[in-house]
């Protein structure tokens, strides 16, 4: 074997080890260390292959419209993606039950819902403007940020995407007609228990619809197929917000709606 093809096969063995060590957290409801994993990937190419295994190991990739992830600290960052188990995706107002967390962190986002599908051909010759009118509706969305890594948001940052980019479940608020706002002066207000937390024009991207064009070329690389009705949740207004088991998480967005989660 030429030296081409070992570090193929080592690249394919790292890619395992950590999509085994997280399938193991989370059939066992418990964190690991990332430690040991610290540089076993190289890229997110690798971080995206580990959640493929995970999603296909769990059961997550059922046919039809889909719930996402996307999202990225600013405009100049490259973007990274999640397509989330549906099992942990629920309408507001929405109670945790004993859904498994190891941590709870929250954000407050707006979700946005295509109004027809896409396919990679598509998605190539999509610019701003093309994205944002496959939206035919927005709704607040509070994700619960978790993680199966001991050092959570110390993890390195390719373990935290293959993690799904430490996600936990999400929870959607009523859909209203999508329609291009003043993001810039868009005021948020979360109530965690009794603290109450209110951000202005805090949105990463300064829009929502800002990150469409490159979550759908991701979401159809490979001939893959965005459908009708999919929903992407696209990045938090107010940081990660610690929240504990027992409190009531409300999220308004005005002129927008809310969502709500008991934990």
């Amino acid at each position: 074997m030429n030296s081409q093809g070992i570090n193929q096969v080592m690249t394919s063995t790292h890619i395992d080890q950590v999509a085994q060590a997280l399938l193991g957290a989370r059939r066992e409801h418990r964190c690991v260390d990332a430690q040991p994993f610290a540089t076993a990937l190289e890229n997110a190419e690798q971080a995206y292959a580990v959640q493929a295994i995970v999603a296909q190991s769990l059961g997550w990739q059922e046919p039809g419209a889909a719930y996402w992830k996307s999202g990225g600290p600013s405009r100049e960052a490259t973007l990274t993606h999640a397509r989330l188990p549906a099992a942990g995706v629920w309408n507001s107002p929405a109670h945790a039950g004993d859904w498994p967390f190891t941590w709870r962190g929250i954000e407050a986002e707006i979700a946005l819902r295509l109004g027809q599908g896409v396919d990679a051909a598509q998605a190539a010759r999509l610019d701003y403007a093309g994205a944002a009118a496959l939206v035919e509706a927005m709704a607040v969305s509070i994700e619960i940020v978790d993680s199966r890594w001991q050092q959570y948001v110390q993890a390195p940052a390719l373990l935290k995407l293959a993690d799904l980019q430490a996600h936990g479940a999400l929870v959607l608020g009523a859909w209203r007609d999508y329609a291009a706002r003043d993001w810039a002066s868009q005021r948020c207000v979360v109530q965690i228990g009794a603290q109450t937390f209110e951000r202005r024009g805090t949105h990463a991207l300064g829009d929502p619809a800002h990150g469409l064009v490159a979550w759908l070329r991701h979401a159809t690389r490979d001939g893959a197929r965005v459908e009708a009705g999919t929903v992407v949740t696209t990045g938090t207004w107010v940081g990660i917000l610690d929240a504990s088991a027992g409190d009531l998480v409300t999220a308004a967005f005005d002129g927008v709606g809310e969502a709500s989660v008991q934990l």
